[in-house]
C-alpha cells in the first residue's frame, strides 16, 4: 500500500493528492512591532540590476510596449517586452491595437482575431530596433522568448544588447524530453551567455531546484493564470500559488546551501491582481512579482484597457480569453505608486505594499519574507 506523505489527503481508495493553498487562502499576521512607512524599503536586486519596487511585468502586448517598458523602468520596476509579440511582428502595430479595441467595443475581442493578428512572422530586425529604443532611454532592458524559440531568437536579442533575458513559457523544465530533434538544454545554453537569465514557470520544489541548477539568476514560479486564463479548463493544470512559492523558497534555501552562497531569485506569477496579492506572494517567499492584468488600467497601456495574455493567441490551443476595455484608472505611476482614488486594491499597488510592511514591522523585503501567515483568512 502507498504510504501518503505528511501533507497529502486521500481523494479515493489508495489515491492521494497534496493539499495546496492559493494566495487568497493565506493571510498576513501583524507582529508586535510597527514602523513608519517612510522607513520601509521595497527595493530588490537581481544580478547587477537594482529596482525600487519588486515588479517584473508580464510580457503581454496588452500592457507592454517599448514606451511602457521604459515608463515601468523609470517608476522603479522591470518592464519585459515580448520578443514574439506585436512589436516585433509589425513595423507599426498601432493599427492592430486599434482593430482589437474596436472589435472589443461592446464585448471582448474574439480569440480568433488574436490568432489572426499573431500570424504575422517575427522579424529579427524589429527585435533589435525595439531593444535599442529601450536601451537609449537608459532603463534596464528585458525581453522574453519562449523556450521553443529561444535558440532561433536569442542571437538577435543578445546582439542588440539586452540586459536580462527571460525564457518563459507556461511550464518550463530543465529536462525537456523529445523525439522531434534536439531539445533546448538550458544549463549549457545559460552557461554560454554573458547576461543573466530568468526562466520559468515552475510549479513545484523539484522543478524550481532543477531550474536553479541551470545557472539562472531568477526562476518564475506559477503558470501565469489570471482571471481570464482557461488553462485549468483546457489542460486541467492549476497551481496553488502560495504553496508553489513556498516550495520554490525552500528550493532556494537548499540551493544556497548546495552552492555555498549562490542566491537565485523567486518571481511569483499567477493571478496577482491586487496589492494584497502582491503582499501575500512576497510574504510566502517571493523576491518579486510578475504583474500584468492590473496594468491595463494605466492610460499608457497600449491595449487601451483590453487584456490578453500571450497564450490566448496560441494558433492551435489558446488557453486564455480577452477582456472588453476598461476605463483608465490614471497614469502608470498612479497604478504602481499612487495616489489611489479607489479602495479595491488595484491602484497604488506598491505603495500599499510599503504600508503592509510598515504595519507588520519589517523594513525590507528579505525581512518581510519572515512574516507570520495564517490559513483561513477571508478570500478577496
Amino acid at each position: 500500500m502507498t504510504v501518503p506523505a505528511r501533507d497529502t489527503v486521500e481523494i479515493g481508495l489508495n489515491r492521494f493528492a497534496r493539499r495546496g493553498y492559493d494566495l487568497d487562502e493565506v493571510s498576513i499576521v501583524p507582529s508586535r512591532r510597527t514602523r513608519d512607512v517612510d522607513d520601509v524599503s521595497t527595493a530588490w536586486q537581481i544580478d547587477a540590476f537594482r529596482f525600487d519596487i519588486p515588479l517584473v511585468t508580464s510580457p503581454s502586448d496588452a500592457v507592454v510596449s517599448p514606451a511602457t517598458a521604459i515608463a515601468v523602468g523609470r517608476a522603479g520596476g522591470l518592464g519585459v517586452l515580448n520578443a514574439e509579440g506585436l512589436w516585433t511582428r509589425y513595423d507599426d502595430p498601432l493599427p492592430v491595437y486599434r482593430q482589437l479595441r474596436e472589435a472589443g467595443a461592446e464585448a471582448p475581442p474574439p480569440v480568433s482575431l488574436l490568432q489572426q493578428v499573431y500570424c504575422e512572422p517575427v522579424k529579427p530586425d524589429l527585435i533589435t530596433a525595439r531593444i535599442k529604443e529601450m536601451r537609449d532611454a537608459g532603463v534596464t532592458t528585458a525581453v522574453r522568448v519562449s523556450p521553443q524559440h529561444t535558440e532561433q531568437l536569442a542571437p538577435a536579442v543578445l546582439a542588440a544588447g539586452v540586459d536580462l533575458l527571460v525564457i518563459q513559457g507556461t511550464i518550463v523544465s530543465a529536462e525537456h524530453v523529445t523525439t522531434q530533434g534536439a531539445a533546448l538544454n538550458l544549463k549549457s545554453f545559460i552557461a554560454d551567455l554573458d547576461v543573466p537569465v530568468i526562466v520559468g514557470g515552475a510549479a513545484n520544489y523539484q522543478t524550481a531546484l532543477h531550474l536553479m541548477r541551470t545557472g539562472a539568476a531568477g526562476v518564475v514560479v506559477g503558470v501565469g493564470a489570471d482571471s481570464f486564463s482557461t488553462g485549468d479548463a483546457v489542460m486541467g493544470i492549476r497551481v496553488p500559488l502560495a504553496s508553489a512559492i513556498a516550495d520554490a523558497a525552500a528550493a532556494r534555501r537548499d540551493y544556497l546551501d548546495e552552492t555555498g552562497g549562490r542566491y537565485v531569485h523567486v518571481i511569483a506569477n499567477g493571478r496577482i491582481e491586487t496589492s494584497g496579492a502582491i503582499a501575500r506572494a512576497l510574504a510566502c517567499g517571493a523576491d518579486a512579482v510578475q504583474v500584468g492584468e492590473p496594468l491595463r488600467a494605466a492610460k499608457e497601456a497600449p491595449g487601451g484597457g483590453v487584456w490578453w495574455d500571450s497564450v490566448a493567441a496560441h494558433p492551435r490551443l489558446p488557453r486564455g480569453g480577452t477582456s472588453a476595455p476598461i476605463p483608465s484608472a490614471g497614469s502608470l505611476e498612479q497604478v504602481l505608486l499612487g495616489p489611489a482614488e479607489t479602495s479595491d486594491g488595484r491602484t497604488n499597488l506598491f505603495g500599499a505594499l510599503r504600508r503592509t510592511m510598515a504595519k507588520t514591522g519589517y523594513r525590507d523585503l528579505k525581512e518581510f519574507q519572515r512574516v507570520d501567515l495564517v490559513i483561513g483568512g477571508r478570500p478577496d
